[in-house]
């Protein structure tokens, strides 16, 4: 099987015999010689890389045809076929939004096929340029690859563009937590009905998703156990809000209640029972812990404008995010001693090197005490160590 390497004036191109054609008209098999233009960068050298890798392709049995879909078309397929059906609402409206606003008007016209690394290096090039944030860049450049590896699997090219382009370095921005002394004040200063819901994110490390979604019915009184196995989505990009599993597998596990914890949840469900009672027959009973007078779902936006901001105010804290309360339970409980196993259990990360990766910093840092055990180990006493010595 071969193949040539020819020199035009546009650049360089590569020929060689893909799979015959059956015409119809002939009745017969006809030659199929295929020209295909060396992308970026268009050398010689690249252009004997790409030979060799079409001729082996061949060989294996594994060569596509390229195809002149462009990618804005592909991309409709792929959010259709795929993304529709497969990721969360909320992803969703993430994936259309980046097409919309950055994709498509980069490469929407380019055919899908033709699309070059050197293509893709200059789009990151221009949205860094751009003021966009490394964080924001690299969700585009994740969008990209997703894109063409199931145009890959998909037989519409051959090799992924995007796969070499490295995302950019984000510097790791300084987590917001309270101290104890910070926590007893907030809670010093949310409304009374609100305690236990702040208590609760506070000792638990929940997200908010999973603390408007927690239900009576997975709670373990005798156990002090929470089993967290839905979490709430937003209403967002025309997609109505509602109940979900948790984003991964191991966010669906079981946590631990303090019994302070415990104690406020006995009474916020004896004010819930005083809700239910006011409400006459509007109450909707979904078994929610945490919901409004009438039952419903909570809005985490109100939450956060109207409750949870003005207690910090009000509290004489500094503002931070909500979800910095789950990073406040990661901070407690390292500074109170507790295994990074245990830590990671609680939080429900995937891996310990995750725990790791977010909280090594909060770690003490043990490194002097742990030298002087080992010669403690090894010699005993210090009058031991000096004789040895």
């Amino acid at each position: 099987m071969r193949g040539s390497i020819l020199k035009r004036k546009t650049g360089y191109f590569i020929v060689y015999d893909a799979p015959r054609k059956w015409e119809g008209k002939t009745g017969c098999h006809t030659r199929n010689r295929k020209w295909e233009k060396v992308p970026a960068p268009n050398t010689r050298k690249h252009a004997e890389r790409l030979l060799a890798e079409r001729l082996s392709q061949l060989h294996r049995g594994e060569f596509v045809e390229p195809t002149k879909i462009t990618f804005a078309t592909f991309a409709d397929k792929w959010i259709e076929k795929y993304a529709r059906v497969q990721v969360r609402p909320s992803t969703l409206v993430l994936y259309e939004g980046f097409l919309k606003n950055h994709l498509d008007p980069v490469f929407g016209n380019m055919v899908l096929a033709k699309i070059g690394t050197e293509d893709i290096q200059g789009f990151k090039a221009g949205k860094t340029a751009a003021g966009l944030s490394p964080s924001t860049v690299k969700q585009l450049l994740g969008t990209l690859r997703q894109i063409f590896n199931h145009a890959i699997e998909w037989d519409y090219i051959h090799t992924n563009p995007a796969k070499h382009v490295k995302n950019p370095k984000i510097l790791k921005s300084e987590m917001g937590f309270l101290t104890p002394d910070e926590v007893r004040v907030l809670l010093a200063h949310v409304p009374n009905r609100w305690y236990a819901f702040f208590l609760t994110a506070i000792t638990t490390g929940l997200r908010v998703g999973e603390l408007l979604a927690m239900k009576w019915g997975n709670l373990d009184w005798n156990i002090e156990k929470y089993y967290v196995k839905e979490t709430m989505l937003r209403a967002m990009g025309g997609h109505a809000s509602g109940f979900a599993p948790p984003k991964t597998d191991t966010s669906a596990a079981p946590i631990n209640l303090t019994p302070s914890c415990i104690k406020a949840l006995q009474q916020h469900r004896r004010r819930q029972s005083e809700d239910r009672l006011k409400s006459g027959g509007s109450y909707q009973d979904l078994d929610l812990i945490f919901a409004t007078p009438i039952g419903t779902p909570l809005d985490s936006c109100n939450i956060v404008k109207k409750i949870f901001h003005p207690a910090l105010k009000a509290a004489g804290l500094h503002r931070i995010r909500f979800h910095d309360l789950r990073h406040t339970c990661a901070s407690l409980l390292i500074n109170q001693g507790e295994s990074p196993k245990y830590i990671q259990s609680q939080l429900r990360h995937a891996s310990i090197d995750m725990t790791f990766d977010r909280y090594g910093h909060l770690f003490p840092d043990a490194g002097k005490e742990a030298a002087a055990r080992m010669d403690e180990a090894l010699f005993g006493n210090q009058e031991k160590l000096e004789s040895a010595v």
